[in-house]
């Protein structure tokens, strides 16, 4: 039997009968192009791969967390003309995030961590809502790529399959990077109007309007080195973070 059962999806009954679990960790991703490149669910191996690694790391503190299956749909409502793109409403993920904290209250787990890969997944108005329904149970969410400043990383991050998530993919998943040479640069068009540009006001981008390679920020520098330096902190940073709630007492979390 595995004395780390941080896995639900690699456990057994026999791992888990007796395990007392304090944090539940949901990976979250979603299923879409990566310019030309990277594979499909791009951020499903990302997300699982950032929760497992940190999971492992707070269970060496002492934390009992356990990884959920990830879950692989995505909110991708700009990218419906996108061969393939398969996209969740945001009305159907409240649906899924309310059966797990059912069934996660049930065994008396009352701590969650969703684990965010994709930039469409806003979770924030689905946990107000179930913090009214559900009050006795703490969720919070991480998109796990803003952890730390990524531009002490990378020279350029990118938005969507440039040198961040290519070095990370290099690095966890490097069967599945094609080479290189066949990416396209990432070039993509913005809003002209000015807020929308500035970001201070926010509209869907329609993507096959923005880019032509479905990617947003150019992966040429990306390296697997850059990679796992980032991967590694990023999830000692969670590691510790999911340790503190652990420990943490849902009746005092304020100072």
């Amino acid at each position: 039997m595995s004395k780390q059962t941080y896995n639900l999806a690699a456990s057994c009954w026999a791992d888990v009968k007796e395990q007392t679990y304090d944090v539940a960790i949901l990976p979250w991703g979603a299923i879409e192009p990566h310019n030309y490149h990277l594979p499909y669910a791009t951020d499903v191996y990302e997300s699982d791969a950032v929760a497992l690694e940190s999971a492992r790391l707070a269970w060496e503190e002492g934390a009992r967390s356990v990884v959920l299956p990830a879950v692989p749909w995505g909110v991708n409502t700009g990218q419906l003309d996108l061969k393939l793109c398969l996209n969740m409403m945001p009305s159907t993920q409240m649906l899924i995030l309310k059966d797990m904290v059912e069934n996660l209250m049930r065994h008396g787990i009352k701590k969650l961590i969703i684990v965010n890969s994709h930039g469409g997944n806003i979770f924030t108005p689905m946990i107000r809502e179930l913090s009214v329904t559900h009050p006795e149970v703490f969720i919070c969410t991480i998109d796990w790529w803003k952890a730390f400043n990524a531009e002490a990383y990378f020279a350029e991050p990118g938005d969507h399959a440039g040198e961040l998530e290519t070095s990370v993919m290099m690095h966890i998943q490097p069967d599945l990077v094609l080479p290189i040479e066949i990416a396209g640069d990432g070039a993509s068009k913005t809003f002209k109007t000015e807020g929308l540009k500035k970001r201070w006001a926010w509209a869907q981008r329609e993507w096959t309007s923005i880019t032509e390679s479905t990617g947003v920020g150019n992966p040429k520098q990306a390296s697997a080195e850059k990679g796992e330096q980032f991967f590694k902190d990023v999830t000692k940073k969670i590691a510790k973070f999911i340790v503190e709630l652990s420990s943490a007492d849902l009746n005092d979390m304020y100072e």
